[in-house]
């Protein structure tokens, strides 16, 4: 019954002084907000870039030349095709490769030029990459020496742009040789994982074509398919050995996906506290400003408090009262600033076009940090309230 007195006295003395309520909740509000929407975009975040791997699956390694001291050039110029494509047969549980080589360019006329990256292929790299084709065909073994090539959608659309005929079958210049266009992909999300970057804005041709298409080209990485179970730490040292023996002193560097998965969560969970922590900096600024208004508040009800104490009222009383008005004024901006904070990391999922995420954690989170503000922040006001010598109070 007295704590029921105490939430409906709190919340009277909140209301009798509105203006300073609705300023402390604005501090509370927008360092709470803070804290949930950080915490929820870094959720978001590590969602999105963990995507990539669910999409390929944790079956997917990426093999790559290690690089000589002080990241210099390569120890030789690349791998071997054949040695890739035997690869399969040695037995270390390898199912598939995909060899590629990559380099960046520009295509269109003078000022309207665009930025792509130009991937020479085998088959398999499709299949690896989980690329799906939304018309046309793909680049098959049979297109070997052929220029013909498959486009991002990015370069879909920049084709359409700048042209009205039929994106299919259509053809453009890219250094010396004209390229006929026989596919065009769906978008595939990017940021993270072991598919090569840059898929949307790329143009896809045969390895065979895209090696004669690059100065001095070599296969420097390629991804692999683990078979079904094989272990991924046995399968990634049966490849360094494979190459190991290939070629004498050659350093090869797999990175399965399983690893990656571990590292990046670990560099996200870092990343989730770094900006709960720089949101906490408002929180703070927050709490400060329900200190202020709850020792005004104090100093305004000297003659009240002079008076309970008088009719018997122990200090714990005066105590619990002050710090019950202080916890009602944090929780109710914790509850708004649990919306706000929802809804600032649904905006940013939706103009990003992630997934929208709320992590329960931040949500328990919202109300346990607003309850611990309003006592550690009510404490020092409550406590003076509570010393308070009833003579002199009334006599205020």
């Amino acid at each position: 019954m007295v704590i029921k007195a105490n939430i409906r006295e709190a919340f009277r003395s909140l209301l009798s002084a509105k203006q300073r309520t609705i300023l402390a909740l604005i501090g509370i509000v927008i360092g709470i907000g803070s804290v949930i929407g950080m915490v929820s975009i870094g959720t978001i975040v590590q969602n999105e870039v963990l995507k990539q791997f669910r999409d390929m699956g944790i079956d997917i390694v990426m093999v790559s030349r290690e690089y000589g001291e002080g990241g210099g050039s390569l120890t030789s110029s690349g791998f071997s095709f054949k040695d890739i494509l035997d690869l399969k047969q040695y037995g270390g549980g390898v199912a598939e490769v995909a060899p590629f080589v990559s380099a960046g360019a520009s295509i269109g006329p003078e000022g309207k030029q665009t930025f792509i990256d130009l991937f020479g292929v085998t088959a398999s790299f499709f299949d690896l990459n989980k690329l799906v084709l939304r018309e046309g065909r793909l680049i098959t073994d049979l297109d070997k020496d052929r220029y013909f090539c498959v486009i991002g959608t990015d370069i879909d659309g920049f084709l359409k742009k700048s042209g009205s005929a039929p994106v299919i079958g259509r053809q453009f210049l890219f250094g010396e040789r004209v390229y006929t266009i026989i596919g065009v992909l769906k978008p595939v999300s990017e940021g993270g994982g072991l598919r090569p970057s840059g898929i949307n804005r790329s143009v896809i041709t045969h390895i065979s074509t895209g090696m004669r298409a690059f100065s001095g080209p070599s296969i420097t990485k390629f991804l692999a398919r683990i078979q079904q179970g094989h272990d991924p730490a046995k399968v990634k040292l049966s490849i360094e050995n494979y190459f190991a023996k290939k070629a004498k002193g050659m350093k090869t560097q797999v990175r399965t996906a399983e690893e990656m998965i571990a590292q990046m969560e670990k560099q996200m969970q870092l990343f989730t506290l770094l900006l709960g922590a720089i949101g906490s900096i408002s929180l703070l600024v927050g709490g400060v400003g329900v200190m202020n208004v709850m020792l005004i508040s104090v100093t305004e009800r000297r003659k009240e408090i002079g008076i309970r104490r008088a009719l018997g009222a122990h200090q714990g009383d005066i105590m619990s009262q002050f710090v019950i008005e202080s916890v009602a004024l944090c929780f109710l901006g914790g509850i708004f600033g649990i919306i706000l904070g929802m809804t600032v990391s649904y905006l940013f999922a939706h103009f990003s076009k992630w997934d929208f995420l709320i992590s329960q954690t931040a949500i328990f989170l919202g109300f346990g940090v607003s309850t611990a503000v309003g006592v550690f922040f009510g404490f020092y006001p409550a406590r003076q309230a509570a010393k308070s010598d009833p003579i002199m109070a009334l006599r205020s």
